[in-house]
């Protein structure tokens, strides 16, 4: 009986050692302090900030809103079609992430926001999409009110829009791709148009979605 136990004791332990240890993503975002008192005693909770609201016309000219996107983790950059630098690299890359999530697309929405909406209409956007071969049905393409992008992609997504005469296209911006949970919070930053970073955030979507969601690929 004793042996017994050993063994099964043993296994046990194996099989701990052998599960996937889980650092849970951190809440990125400047946070604030709240402080209350219950029961005569003093708390402080941290408030992290929430994605606000959003509506934007899509690449088939459809209003899209962010409501309709809830239930879904999300992957965003931000970009314009007339980019000569780095857009088409970071467009390379979010469409290699996206492929290498296939399993999961169910659970992510992929979203590219257009910085020049003046130019970028839902024609130029489809035509975007057709030159770099994406068909991903989980992808959108938004392009909206200027100001209101570059103060989402500031405040909200954690990169930086804006015009610039001296950058090229005139416009510059962040190469960041950004990770919403389903939440509304952002979990992390990642540099769009380096791979190794790109395969980092693949890895952290899966055990997002594996240990936050109980959501499990193929893969």
């Amino acid at each position: 009986m004793t042996r017994l136990f050993l063994v099964v004791a043993l296994i046990g332990f194996i099989l701990v050692a052998c599960q996937e240890s889980y650092t849970p993503l951190p809440i990125v975002g400047n946070y604030d302090l709240e402080y209350s008192t219950r029961n005569g005693k003093e708390f402080v909770d941290t408030i992290y900030p929430r994605m606000v609201d959003f509506e934007y016309l899509n690449q088939d000219s459809v209003i899209i809103s962010s409501k309709d996107m809830k239930g879904k983790i999300w992957v965003s950059d931000f970009f314009f079609t007339s980019c000569p630098t780095i857009c088409p690299t970071m467009t390379t890359q979010m469409k290699r992430l996206n492929e290498e999530l296939s399993d999961l697309s169910g659970e992510i929405q992929f979203m590219s926001f257009s910085i020049n909406p003046k130019m970028d209409n839902p024609t130029r956007l489809r035509a975007y999409m057709k030159k770099h071969k994406i068909e991903a049905k989980n992808w959108q393409f938004f392009t909206g009110d200027e100001e209101k992008t570059h103060k989402l992609g500031i405040e909200n997504f954690q990169i930086f829009a804006g015009k610039d005469a001296e950058s090229a296209g005139g416009y510059a911006h962040s190469p960041a791709f950004t990770l919403v949970d389903r939440d509304g919070y952002i979990r992390g930053v990642y540099v769009g148009v380096e791979p190794e970073d790109v395969d980092r955030m693949a890895k952290d979507i899966r055990l997002l979605l594996k240990h936050e969601y109980g959501v499990t690929g193929s893969k």
